[in-house]
């Protein structure tokens, strides 16, 4: 636990020279849902962003990444325009990189989950990432990502107890930590469209050569920055129970129909030998 930080008018982390095949190369997966790759992590924009304050964004991106918002704003809909509110699905830094940025120029209110809430006041750091995890050279680097907490201004809010989603009334929110203690997803039954955030991923994420070419992988959440994981595993199983119709992961790329479902389904089911490593700082078995 750290001393309370004095505000801050910019987020704390350097930029950080790590990208893949789809930086910039936006997708619409739905009438009002697009998913902007900015460098390695995904963001997404629901509702209408050519109207003002007609839609919510969900994460914000790597540190230094605001104009690749901005210029994705101004290439698909010819302005920029400010949102209703940002959504955060969890406050590690390739989520939060430059929402202290944006909430202040667009003067847009922040919401997170209540257990998120220390990592983005600057009350308490996140857990060092584990390099001695077993996964690939990414995990090996990820001592050298930052881990300090963030301090957000009176913009910041928690998500309402009864799971709704403000501004977004067709949409749910789900408590799924692991990844981290207040991970949230966002879930629209009506044609079950799921963000997931790093609950899942879609890519290895601690694999730096299937990063770079974001080959297709259904995988656990990234296991360097993962320090619960029987609580990673239950959040898992909650979300293939939803049966989702299409999935954006925080990382990778989207995933759609029977393939997705089926493949979601083995993840929980063998979330142990696929997901959970070997041996790490933060492996506690067994789990069940």
């Amino acid at each position: 636990m750290k001393q309370q930080k004095a505000p801050s008018s910019a987020t704390p982390f350097p930029y950080i020279p790590m990208t893949s095949l789809t930086d910039g190369v936006s997708q619409r997966i739905a009438t009002d849902l697009y998913c902007l790759p900015i460098q390695i992590v995904n963001i997404c924009f629901i509702g209408n962003p050519q109207i003002e304050h007609e839609w919510v964004l969900v994460d914000t991106g790597m540190p230094k990444s605001a104009e690749h918002i901005y210029d994705f704003l101004r290439d698909s809909f010819g302005k920029v325009t400010a949102p209703k509110a940002i959504l955060l699905t969890h406050g590690h830094f390739d989520h939060v990189g430059t929402v202290i940025e944006l909430s202040e120029a667009w003067d847009a209110p922040v919401y997170a989950h209540e257990a998120e809430l220390p990592f983005l006041t600057g009350e308490a750091d996140y857990p060092e990432p584990d390099g001695t995890v077993e996964g690939g050279l990414l995990a090996k680097l990820s001592p050298l990502f930052p881990n300090e907490a963030i301090t957000l201004s009176s913009r910041l809010n928690v998500l309402p107890e009864d799971g709704s989603v403000p501004f977004l009334h067709d949409w749910k929110w789900l408590h799924t930590p692991g990844h981290s203690p207040g991970h949230v997803s966002f879930f629209r039954e009506h044609d079950r469209t799921l963000i997931a955030g790093d609950a899942f991923v879609t890519v290895r994420q601690d694999s730096l050569y299937k990063v770079l070419t974001q080959k297709i992988e259904i995988s656990g959440p990234p296991r360097y920055l993962t320090t619960d994981w029987q609580a990673a595993w239950d959040s898992v199983r909650k979300l293939a129970a939803l049966e989702p119709s299409v999935a954006v992961t925080g990382h990778g790329l989207p995933m759609f129909g029977q393939d997705l479902r089926d493949k979601l389904q083995q993840l929980a089911e063998h979330f142990a030998e696929w997901a959970i490593p070997d041996h790490g700082r933060y492996v506690d078995k067994p789990l069940h």
